[in-house]
């Protein structure tokens, strides 16, 4: 391989590296923690799903969650993929 033909390939392998430095890795680490957050979920905590309902946590199983919200205490079960952010830990 020639200089010339070492300098063309330069270009495509940097802007790949800038590429998955910028774009890929962050995104990697982002799914990590909330991959985390949903895995250290207890009960007493309360979170916010991702349509936006606010609710405490009541009991926790396996991948399911069952949350209360309101003054009523409506119990909703869903899945612990659907908790979007913990607002206050137990």
């Amino acid at each position: 391989m020639n200089a010339q033909q070492l300098q063309g390939l330069l270009l495509p392998i940097g802007m790949l590296a800038i590429f998955y430095f910028f774009a890929i890795r962050p995104q990697k680490k982002r799914e990590k923690e909330i991959q985390e957050m949903r895995d250290s979920l207890q009960v007493g905590d309360e979170v916010i799903t991702i349509g936006g309902i606010l609710g405490r946590i009541v009991t926790v199983k396996e991948d399911q969650v069952i949350i209360e919200v309101g003054n009523t205490k409506t119990r909703l079960e869903m899945t612990k993929w659907g908790i979007g952010s913990v607002v206050k830990k137990k």
